[in-house]
Parts: structure tokens; C-alpha cells; sequence
């Protein structure tokens, strides 16, 4: 069984809050990143995507909370495609201690495909539905951004 794109972040100390877990907010920001090397390692460098006339804007976000995170321990946030549409694609996070694999968080979030200049709606070209159908299965991206196949 292939595993799912896999992104390792550790917790820093000032990401946790005054009950010494991750600050609900951070989540945001881990989605962001877990979801964006995600799609540099179907679709390539984010520069590249835009000089190609394409960019994309989150038009939803849900979180649902099942545990804890600590300072200095490692997280795994496990990407995939959950759908894509004509113009939008949903992606769903899964965060783990990476460790115990213990579950910590659910996330979904949910954007549309834009003209890079004009921001405006556009249909999601084919060959990349394909890719983002596909995903980026036995993928571990570290912190750092080094891949690990």
C-alpha cells in the first residue's frame, strides 16, 4: 500500500500557546505549507506555476482537533487530493505525531484556480487534474524542503 504525501515539521516554542500545545491558529499556517510542497511536488516551483498563468486562492478552510501537539515534537502532516472539480480542488491534511502516530488534527481546505494576472475564475487544466488526482504517494518532505522518496 502506497502512503500519502507526507510533510515532517518539528514544533518551535513560540508556536505553542500558555497550555503548552500548539496554538490553534499555527494550524493555518501548518496547512499552508504542508499543502504548498505538496503542490511543488506535483505541479513544481510556485514561481513557475504563476509564469504559466496560473495561481489558485483559498476560498475555505476547516479544522477539526483530535489531540495535542508539544513543543519539539514532529509532526506529520499527510496530504492528498480529497476532490477536483471544473475550477476548484480540496485537499485533505491529516496531522500525526510522527512518533506515536498518535492523531492530532483534520483539516480541509478547499481553492479555486485562477488567471495568474487577472484573478479571475478559470477552469483547471486537464493535465494537472491529472496530477493532483495521482498525488505524490511515498513523498517525505522535511522541514527543509529535502524530499526523501
Amino acid at each position: 500500500m502506497q502512503k500519502k504525501f507526507t510533510y515532517l515539521l518539528r514544533v518551535r516554542y513560540s508556536e505553542c500557546d500558555a497550555q503548552k500545545v500548539v496554538f490553534n491558529g499555527r494550524y493555518s499556517d501548518y496547512v499552508d505549507i504542508a499543502v504548498s510542497e505538496f503542490i511543488r511536488a506535483i505541479w513544481g516551483d510556485y514561481n513557475d506555476l504563476l509564469q504559466a498563468g496560473f495561481d489558485n486562492q483559498v476560498v475555505s478552510y476547516s479544522i477539526n482537533w483530535q489531540g495535542p501537539a508539544h513543543f519539539d515534537e514532529v509532526l506529520a502532516c499527510e496530504v492528498s487530493a480529497k476532490h477536483v472539480g471544473n475550477s476548484s480542488f480540496s485537499f485533505e491534511v491529516n496531522f500525526k505525531n510522527y512518533h506515536s502516530n498518535t492523531a492530532v488534527a483534520q483539516a480541509e481546505i478547499v481553492y479555486v484556480m485562477v488567471d495568474a494576472q487577472s484573478h479571475s475564475k478559470i477552469p483547471i487544466p486537464d493535465h494537472m487534474k491529472i496530477t493532483l488526482k495521482q498525488g505524490a504517494k511515498d513523498t517525505l518532505v522535511n522541514h527543509a524542503g529535502v524530499i526523501n522518496d
